[in-house]
């Protein structure tokens, strides 16, 4: 499968943070038809290891996305839900979701929206938060809705799609960060068959837009001296971006220089200097170019992976991508091509001495 074919397939998947079995259920077949053995702990996260000399490596993107988790089932039918993740809630109204029981086949519902003909003009400019939406699945009855499999604590998405795009682009859901699971499958396929290298764990994590947490668990069962999160970066290119940075689509790959929340969660990653320097050494020799990212207001779960142990050299990776956290976000598959190539020589260039200490 090409990359194209793994990120559609990805994206057509449902897999809401804590329920992430679809998503790492593909991955898992797609690397055993690779030949490549996998590991999976008690959060979920799936690694593939390949052996090698020098400090170890763990490369990771997360599988799960954002959505709701349904709180009440009114006596009408209609579904009441909570947030789970960043989502954006001015995108909410109007869009196709699917509530995930278990064991069941999803069933598609619709996210209310009042009738235009009958919105007041001072509604017209309120944004409807999570708690105050109802979804709509047709069943017209509370009992209908619970004999269905719907129950408090059921999972919804946003109905998994994929869309062609001119110029190599495409839309998808969960792009972040499926895309980035479609760039680890591309990177195992190489690292299989390569000759020497360090060490090299790569991981699909679990819960990343829930908590940030999942990635820890596999950091501190896989003991590595370097992390490289795989994510998306926000591209910058359109006129309400303009300001934040010069990412562009169809730029090439990037890296963080800087992130920081600084909206309840005081944390973000400042990186290694060795590890940026070996990705503009390795994006130089590979005739790459590499965009650079400084933001406030993105957090990886990288931030707490650093943290781990004696502390993990670090570094955030990544793709453009617009529209971030919406029912469809965007990116441009030469830019994930390109950081394939990146990340392997990246981890190509990595020797056994690296010096990873900050002493003077």
């Amino acid at each position: 499968m090409s990359l194209r074919d793994d990120l559609r397939a990805l994206c057509l998947l449902p897999g809401l943070a804590g329920h992430e079995e679809p998503v790492a259920a593909h991955l898992r077949a797609r690397l055993l038809a690779m030949g490549i053995p996998t590991a999976t702990d008690r959060l979920g996260n799936l690694a593939a290891s390949f052996p090698g000399t020098g400090p170890a490596v763990m490369a990771f993107a997360h599988m799960d996305s954002l959505g709701f988790v349904v709180r009440k089932v009114e006596n009408d039918g209609l579904i009441r839900v909570e947030r789970l993740g960043g989502v954006a809630e001015k995108a909410m109204p109007a869009q196709v979701v699917l509530l995930c029981p278990p064991n069941l086949p999803p069933i598609p519902g619709i996210i209310t929206v009042k009738a235009h003909h009958a919105t007041q003009p001072a509604e017209k400019y309120q944004v409807q938060t999570a708690p105050e939406a109802r979804i709509d699945t047709g069943h017209g009855s509370k009992a209908a809705v619970e004999a269905a499999g719907i129950r408090i604590g059921t999972p919804v998405v946003y109905r998994p799609a994929f869309l062609e795009l001119a110029n190599e682009r495409v839309a998808g859901t969960a792009i972040d960060d499926r895309a980035g699971c479609a760039v680890l499958l591309a990177l195992a396929a190489r690292l299989k068959d390569r000759q020497g290298g360090p060490p090299v764990h790569l991981v699909w994590s679990v819960q990343e837009e829930f908590n940030l947490r999942g990635a820890v668990v596999a950091a501190q069962t896989l003991k590595p001296d370097i992390a490289l999160q795989v994510d998306l970066m926000l591209a910058t290119d359109t006129p309400d971006m303009a300001d934040r940075g010069e990412m562009l689509l169809g730029g090439g790959p990037g890296i963080s220089l800087y992130s920081f929340h600084g909206r309840g969660t005081l944390n973000g990653v400042i990186p290694h200097p060795a590890l940026v320097k070996l990705a503009e050494e390795a994006a130089e020799a590979a005739r790459l170019p590499l965009q650079r990212s400084a933001q406030t207001g993105v957090l990886t779960d990288l931030s707490y992976v650093q943290t781990v142990g004696e502390g993990v050299a670090s570094l955030d990776l990544g793709f453009p991508m617009r529209h971030s956290h919406t029912a469809l976000e965007s990116c441009d598959l030469r830019d994930l091509d390109a950081l394939v190539t990146l990340l392997d020589a990246l981890i190509a260039r990595i020797p056994p001495d690296l010096r990873l200490d900050r002493a003077p």
